[in-house]
């Protein structure tokens, strides 16, 4: 449920933008900056709160965060102008990495041998199915009754996680042999710069699209816009169909599988590019950039849990500030593409670039690791 809050919360926004862009008189590519903020609060948040929660019980932890994630988005509810939306956003975005670097932490911690990927896989489901009910229906909600509404649902979804984990989250101690002094080594790794590299940049291309992707099933596809919540439904199946499928390629191989995200969603990139004027044709590639962007997200945790070493609270945390770099390069550099009028298709270029360029540091932190395995030297 926690998840199921983040993913709504941090996604809606997309499928929202013209209406949000409309209320806080802005343009749309101005507008987009909104979604930068909430990346942005991700990328702060992230190493902050894990340096400073580091031997807080993982239970409470998760209190806190959630109790921040309705506050935020109460702000949001009520932001009356461009200045104070950018403000909510970007606190909306603090808790987002931590959150989700502790979750996974905790199902670890109770998997079974050779399980891990899927147990983090778990975690991240909620995310997923986020994209399927919460977004599509924050979205329609947003359409009819006003987009503020769909961000007073996400802070009562807050409230209701809030309230699961005190009824059925298990106390967790925290390691009293944490510091934030030993969280932050995991700076100085290489693998985990490199890794951190693979995700900023490589995932930038799905954000590129996706937070367009309004204007371009309407503007480029030719379609009404009732059909923009089945476009964002698409995105939302594919990130459960590749979660499902990134648990399982993670326990066969976690390099391999983060080559297959990273490759795939390059070429779907191009389908999408080619498929965008053709309206509903478009939809079974949507599907398919999420599900490799999904089986890249899950793999890209596995790999800093493993690589930043005893830093672990920083290195589960970090994928996720790491992704939000990538949301916040690929809505501006898919923003400077449609201010420069090369249309809404644009975006999708950008994608293949950040995704070939991600591709190819994904390559290089393979060959630096086979060469000093601890990542250290």
């Amino acid at each position: 449920m926690g998840g199921f809050a983040i993913g709504t919360t941090e996604f809606v926004t997309m499928g929202l933008l013209p209406q949000i862009s409309r209320g806080v008189e802005v343009s749309i590519p101005r507008g987009g900056h909104v979604i930068s903020a909430y990346a942005l609060g991700v990328v702060v948040g992230a190493p902050v709160l894990a340096f400073l929660g580091a031997r807080l019980p993982r239970r409470a932890l998760l209190l806190a965060l959630t109790g921040a994630i309705v506050l935020s988005n109460v702000a949001t509810a009520l932001a009356s102008s461009y200045g104070a939306m950018l403000v909510a956003r970007f606190a909306a975005g603090l808790p987002h990495g931590v959150y989700f670097g502790v979750a996974s932490l905790v199902a670890v911690s109770m998997a079974p041998p050779g399980r891990r990927g899927r147990a983090v896989a778990a975690v991240m489901l909620g995310l997923s199915v986020a994209n399927v009910i919460g977004v599509p229906a924050a979205t329609w909600l947003g359409q009819h009754l006003g987009w503020r509404s769909a961000f007073w649902v996400v802070a009562a979804l807050g409230v209701l996680t809030f309230l699961l984990v005190v009824a059925f989250v298990p106390s967790v101690p925290g390691d009293r042999e944490a510091s934030g002094r030993r969280e932050l080594a995991a700076f100085a790794v290489p693998q985990v710069w490199l890794t951190l590299l693979v995700g900023a940049v490589g995932f930038g291309g799905m954000f590129a699209v996706y937070t367009y992707i309004a204007p371009t099933v309407t503007d480029v596809g030719g379609l009404a816009e009732s059909a923009v919540p089945i476009f964002l439904l698409a995105f939302g199946l594919g990130m459960v169909v590749g979660t499902w499928l990134a648990g399982i390629l993670a326990d066969w191989s976690n390099f391999g599988s983060l080559v297959v995200g990273a490759a795939g969603m390059g070429v779907t990139m191009v389908l999408f590019w080619l498929a965008a004027p053709g309206g509903w044709l478009a939809l079974p590639v949507v599907f398919a950039i999420t599900a490799l962007g999904s089986v890249l997200v899950v793999n890209l945790q596995l790999r800093l849990m493993d690589v930043a070493g005893d830093a672990q609270s920083l290195g589960a945390a970090l994928n996720h500030a790491s992704l939000n770099i990538a949301n916040a390069l690929g809505a501006w550099l898919g923003g400077l593409v449609i201010a420069a009028c090369l249309g809404y298709r644009a975006p999708a270029l950008v994608g293949v670039a950040l995704s070939a360029a991600g591709l190819g540091l994904l390559l290089v932190a393979g060959a630096s690791h086979r060469r000093t395995p601890s990542g250290v030297a």
